[in-house]
């Protein structure tokens, strides 16, 4: 029997949610701690039961290891980052460091940016977000002027979050001139397992084009 993880995501969407879809943040996880991992797929389209069961809300990701399953893909990567110590060191204060800056990255960095996001897709000027989405980019970036990585000194489980969290094409428009922020995600895009993992995602939704 397979002791693989199981990530299950979406069997196709649109062309233009691929490569953001958040089950990337599970494959890049798993390829940077040399988890084995497969990919199932739910519906996109008609969203079952079995899959509402599973997620409450019909979104993905949801994870699947030996028993266990569990949504929302920070709390996945929790989980992940459980089981290997290239995403979360063992040390108190390295795994303290680690756990603020995932939940940062998605309480104080992805709560703003999504809706700053979304309301500029329909309001190119006067986006009532503009100024808070900017002070948030504007206090990470003087944390980055100080460091390489968010978190114990090295790449992280944080890094990866918060990377994904700021490569959404508007982001990285507000960060150029931002060289801390704009260097750190290019840096963190750089590595292997995030080329892997977003290669992997943008196949899998590919193959069932006019299936």
């Amino acid at each position: 029997m397979s002791e693989a993880l199981t990530i299950w995501t979406f069997d196709w969407v649109p062309e233009g949610p691929r490569g953001f879809v958040r089950d990337v943040r599970l494959r890049w996880a798993c390829e940077e701690a040399g988890l084995e991992y497969e990919v199932k797929s739910v519906s996109f389209k008609e969203r079952d039961q079995g899959h509402f069961s599973r997620q409450p809300f019909g979104q993905v990701p949801f994870l699947e290891d030996r028993g266990v399953t569990i949504f929302e893909s920070g709390a996945c990567l929790l989980y992940l980052a459980r089981m290997s110590e290239v995403l979360m060191p063992r040390d108190r204060q390295g795994e303290a460091e680690t756990l603020e800056w995932t939940i940062a990255a998605l309480n104080s960095m992805e709560m703003v940016t999504v809706p700053w996001w979304f309301i500029g897709m329909s309001m190119e000027k006067d986006n009532p977000l503009e100024d808070w989405a900017m002070q948030r980019l504007k206090h990470l970036e003087a944390v980055l002027a100080e460091r390489e990585w968010l978190a114990a000194g090295r790449f992280t489980v944080a890094d990866l979050l918060m990377a994904d969290v700021l490569r959404v094409p508007k982001v990285r428009a507000a960060i150029v001139d931002l060289p801390a922020l704009h260097h750190y995600v290019d840096r963190v895009l750089a590595r292997p397992a995030f080329r892997k993992a977003y290669d992997g995602q943008i196949a899998h939704f590919a193959k069932a084009d006019g299936g």
